[in-house]
């Protein structure tokens, strides 16, 4: 076997072959680390077997064999841990190959996120008096920042994508929304929001969840969204706004092995 450098348009035949395979999709979080990845292209001889993919030079985010070439799997997985010094691997509990993988080796396993797909249940979103939700501009760029902080790291843009929602009662922010196509998974875009902390706890983040959703659907588009395993407040809001998970995310140590 063949192992190289690639870029991901030179696999992305395998991308996609990977992609069909999976029971449900995954959100932005792990498609960023994904992209940010450099990706291997995995040849016997002149046939591509697969590939897999390294973030920062210690993380395995992505490892995928064709079916025809799976019985040399385990050992191929072996060889690319070992290849790269790989300390962690994020293995979503909808990849059933890289998650059999990781089980076969007995490292330890951590709960790192949930993944969300809409339950396609209908919630007709409801405004109140003086309240409005749409599009940011950069008139709203100011008090988006003073509101949200650091919650993402570069504001204007996200308003320049058309990625950025307001949610406003009179001159009062109560929120924002914000809807980032995938860039590996087409139809698809993650969803999510943040609550002025002076508004929590009073159903805007339901809120902007239902309106998203919305928007979503009246564009052809299906929402997905995820959130850290541990935060149950997060988990409630995106329930309650109509999302539901059955998809893990988990975070696999490489350094260290259970014993039975």
């Amino acid at each position: 076997m063949i192992i190289k450098a690639c870029t991901l348009v030179e696999i992305d035949h395998l991308v996609k072959e990977y992609v069909e395979g999976l029971s449900s999709p995954f959100d932005s979080f792990l498609e960023e680390h994904i992209l940010s990845s450099v990706f291997y292209l995995i040849q016997d001889d002149e046939k591509d077997v697969g590939y897999y993919a390294i973030h920062n030079n210690e993380r395995l985010t992505q490892f995928y064999i064709r079916r025809s070439y799976q019985m040399h799997a385990q050992k191929l997985f072996l060889q690319a841990l070992e290849r790269h010094s790989v300390k962690s691997i994020f293995v979503p509990t909808s990849d059933e190959l890289l998650i059999s993988l990781v089980i076969d080796q007995d490292f330890t396993i951590s709960k790192q996120a949930y993944f969300f797909q809409d339950s396609l249940v209908g919630m007709s979103p409801v405004l109140g008096d003086g309240e409005a939700f749409r599009l940011a501009t950069q008139d709203d760029l100011e008090q988006v920042q003073q509101v949200c902080g650091d919650f993402l790291d570069n504001y204007e843009r996200w308003i320049e994508k058309g990625e950025l929602f307001v949610y406003y009662r009179d001159a009062d922010l109560l929120g924002i929304g914000l809807i980032e196509s995938s860039k590996l998974l087409e139809g698809l875009a993650s969803i999510g929001m943040f609550t002025n902390d002076a508004y929590r706890k009073q159903g805007v983040g339901r809120a902007i969840i239902v309106q998203l959703r919305k928007w979503c659907k009246d564009r052809g588009i299906s929402p997905i969204c995820g959130c850290w395993y541990y935060n149950e407040a997060s988990k409630r809001t995106l329930e309650s706004g109509g999302m539901v998970t059955k998809t893990r995310l988990l975070n696999i140590d490489v350094t260290n092995q259970t014993t039975n």
